[in-house]
């Protein structure tokens, strides 16, 4: 059957439909290190294993992928797990809409290595890892009921993981999603502060942005943000504390918009007499890329710049928080750095939400230290102290700044752990002597 479908082009709930008339419900993909091969859980599978091996621009040799189709509302929820030499893989779950079967792995296996290089250059000792889960269109995903299944199920996925990954909060979820999740696992962080946990992690974030671009603007010589003009493309949850920080920083203007009119509504209200020109936008505008200013900053969505978007660029600096903002990574690394950009990568500067969650696996406290480091200028593994050192070895070396800091966090997430060893791919290596696909997801 599998020869005359091409599983890849699926929608999700075609590939649903496939799954179910194989008897498929758990499912995995595990690179096998040694014979340098994608392996997969059902001969049926295979197909989607080599696409997955011979694929060189999203798949950098992760670890496993562990998928299930949810018992109610039919939804195709996955753990894409990159390294773990550093530590368990942390990174939030996603829940998002894919046209195809392709779109939703390619987008798990970017956002996973972007959660390894982010905590890497964190100086976190945790792995990368990210869970997405494929919103399927014949439910009501705005339905409390609903979602509360749906998240259930994705914490019993996680506890039959045994902890080779921790999730929490991440685009399409919220501190109520997580409580569900709690539910069913203890492998989750970012919970709701009623349950001893640390909440949404989008101020910290957004305070983290803030860090990137006053390193960026200390680069070029440009002084602070006091005077400047500042695009946001998105106004969601780390924009909004974001703007509110530049407009503390005092910034001259900032030039925001969002494809939702509420979220739009929402931010210009908390910013009552502020200098805010807001908008909402239709999903393809890209009249924001245009706009006169001193720093550019992607909010939103991945793969916004690309050589149809950078050309466009009117700004001296690129820095934001949505995840996987180039494209291509090599092409539009280069492209921006040919314009003599100074881009500060995303995996670098949004990386406050992971270490908001990671510290509070170890407790959750107002004011933590450990939490404040990553936003001073003297620690060695800061946000403004890293951003510094790459942009000024991407100077030295003429190499773009993405490169420099992807090679600078492959070397930290290849330390491994200094007391349990590289304890994920033991775990992962488990699961698949288990059998771990012939188990359903209540045993």
């Amino acid at each position: 059957m599998t020869k005359s479908v091409n599983l890849l082009k699926l929608t999700p709930q075609e590939f649903i439909s496939f799954l179910k008339k194989e008897n498929i419900g758990r499912f995995y993909f595990i690179y096998d290190a040694k014979n340098k091969i994608v392996r997969s859980s059902h001969r049926q599978l295979k197909p989607i294993a080599e696409f997955i091996q011979s694929d060189k621009r999203d798949f950098m040799m992760h670890e496993g992928i562990f998928l299930q189709v949810t018992r109610k509302y039919d939804t195709l929820q996955g753990a894409f797990i990159h390294r773990t030499c550093r530590g368990q893989a942390a990174g939030g779950v996603r829940y998002w809409s894919y046209n195809t079967v392709e779109d939703y792995l390619r987008d798990g296996l970017r956002l996973a290595v972007g959660m390894t290089m982010k905590n890497a250059l964190a100086g976190l000792w945790w792995g990368g890892g990210k869970a997405v889960m494929a919103v399927n269109p014949g439910v009501d995903k705005n339905n409390q009921l609903t979602r509360s299944s749906i998240y259930q199920e994705f914490g019993e996925l996680m506890s039959s993981l045994r902890g080779c990954y921790v999730t929490a909060e991440d685009v399409g979820t919220d501190v109520t999603d997580m409580a569900n999740v709690f539910m069913r696992t203890r492998f989750i962080t970012c919970i709701p502060a009623r349950l001893g946990g640390s909440g949404n992690p989008s101020v910290p974030t957004a305070r983290g942005v803030i860090s990137g671009m006053e390193a960026a603007l200390d680069f070029i010589g440009d002084g602070t943000l006091e005077g400047k003009t500042i695009a946001v493309q998105g106004m969601g949850h780390v924009a909004g504390p974001l703007i509110q920080y530049l407009f503390e920083k005092n910034v001259r203007k900032i030039i925001a918009c969002d494809i939702n009119t509420h979220t739009v509504k929402e931010v210009q209200e908390n910013c009552a007499g502020k200098n805010l020109e807001a908008s909402v936008v239709s999903l393809d505008d890209k009249s924001i890329f245009q706009t006169e200013c001193d720093i550019f900053s992607p909010c939103a969505t991945g793969a916004i710049l690309n050589p149809h978007t950078i050309p466009l660029i009117k700004a001296k600096i690129v820095c934001g928080a949505a995840n996987n903002q180039l494209e291509d990574s090599e092409r539009d690394d280069k492209l921006l750095y040919e314009r003599g950009i100074a881009y500060v990568p995303d995996f670098l500067t949004n990386r406050m939400g992971i270490v908001n969650c990671a510290n509070e696996q170890y407790g959750f406290v107002n004011g933590d230290s450990f939490i404040e480091q990553h936003l001073a200028i003297n620690w060695e593994f800061s946000i403004y102290r890293i951003a510094k050192k790459v942009l000024q070895e991407s100077r030295l070396t003429k190499t773009p700044p993405a490169k420099v800091a992807i090679r600078l966090a492959d070397e930290l997430s290849l330390q491994v752990h200094p007391i349990f060893g590289h304890r994920g791919q033991q775990i992962i290596d488990s699961l698949v002597a288990d059998r771990w696909h012939t188990k359903t997801s209540i045993e």
